[in-house]
């Protein structure tokens, strides 16, 4: 259970017993969203023990109430990703299966479509290594994440190749091409789930005022820290400061595979000094999100993508897209936040010692 209290306390289970572990939660904002595919001002839930988080994605969700469009978030894409692999007799067997399944695409699609209601096969990509032929099918999959769909049709897809395509032979359900909560070059440059990119101007004015700070030094740090330090890190496809920690905060309260984060923190921070204002932008290519499905059950769950505007009766896949489009938002939010407390000496450890250290005091009674 995730709760918005912080002294709630789950007693422990006997061994083997069903037990609940409990995470703080809190509704932030509001924050202002236009763009493609939606257009709204909403709260937004999040559950995690760094408390620190929720007036820093507070403080950025602020400025989007300052300016006219708020964040203008374009959904660019959507395709959730399952790679199978087929064992071929040789090389030049996989070549040829692989031209085979490009040439009878509309055939697979029809396959697809035999196993899942909402299940749609989009595209293919292939890699050949040796005698292995590795698939990398992509599907939209309605108001799910698409997990288990993705998983189903390309199951049946499998089973279809191997037994019209001569010299192919099962390799597995999963070839890790997909890929599946890893952080991937395959994934950066393709997208797995939900592609969204979001974009705040904030006037020169409301920087100062509000973020203590410039253009001109938010856009330096975010070079050097974000381009620079991830470049010298090794990051793969990604140039950000924290997207992962606003990303599970809202997968755990909004009912979402936490997991999948670890593709999902895959992503490009770009700030600008535009005659002392302030255009921000974060782009993240796998978001990973879905309003039906494993999870979506649990009572503050149902309750959560309620409030959001997530139950609407609206075409299949529509609600999903406003929950990756609200997750993509509040990610902006908590990594402008954070750039512009980090181009002041100081503010970021005072701003955790006062929040989570007068939070335990509190708990204890001191």
């Amino acid at each position: 259970m995730i709760t918005d209290r912080q002294d709630d306390h789950v007693r422990p289970s006997a061994a083997g017993e069903h037990a609940v572990a409990g995470v703080p939660m809190r509704w932030v904002g509001p924050l202002r969203i236009s763009g493609n595919t939606a257009t709204c001002e909403t709260q937004v839930p999040l559950a995690t023990y760094e408390t620190p988080l929720w007036p820093s994605v507070g403080r950025g969700a602020k400025l989007s109430t300052l300016t006219e469009n708020g964040i203008v978030a374009t959904l660019v894409d959507e395709r959730m990703t399952r790679s199978v692999l087929v064992e071929a007799a040789d090389a030049s067997t996989a070549y040829m299966a692989a031209l085979q399944v490009d040439a009878r695409f509309a055939e697979l699609r029809e396959v697809v479509r035999g196993c899942s209601r909402f299940a749609e096969l989009v595209g293919f990509r292939h890699e050949i290594v040796a005698n292995l032929l590795y698939l990398r099918f992509e599907f939209t999959t309605g108001d799910a994440s698409g997990h288990n769909m993705a998983t189903l049709a390309a199951d049946a897809l499998l089973r279809h190749i191997i037994a019209t395509i001569p010299g192919t032979s099962y390799g597995s359900i999963s070839g890790n091409y997909c890929t599946d909560k890893k952080a991937t070059a395959v994934n950066g440059i393709l997208g797995r789930g939900k592609n969204v990119v979001t974009e705040l101007l904030v006037p020169a004015a409301v920087v100062a005022d509000r973020l203590h700070t410039t253009a001109a030094k938010i856009a330096e740090l975010n070079v050097r820290k974000n381009m620079l330090g991830t470049l010298l890190a090794g990051g793969i496809r990604s140039a950000n400061a924290h997207y992962a920690n606003m990303l599970l905060a809202f997968y755990l309260a909004t009912g979402q595979d936490a997991a999948n984060i670890v593709e999902g923190s895959q992503g490009v921070t770009v700030a600008e000094d535009r005659d002392g204002d302030l255009y921000f932008s974060c782009t993240l290519p796998n978001l990973i999100v879905g309003t039906v499905g494993n999870g979506k059950g649990l009572g503050f769950v149902e309750t959560n993508l309620a409030r959001l505007g997530c139950r609407d009766e609206r075409e299949p896949g529509a609600n999903a897209r406003r929950l990756a489009v609200i997750a993509a938002a509040t990610v902006l939010c908590g990594e402008l936040s954070l750039l512009a407390a980090q181009t002041n000496p100081g503010e970021l450890m005072r701003a955790h010692v006062n929040l989570e250290r007068n939070n335990e005091t509190k708990k204890i009674g001191v």
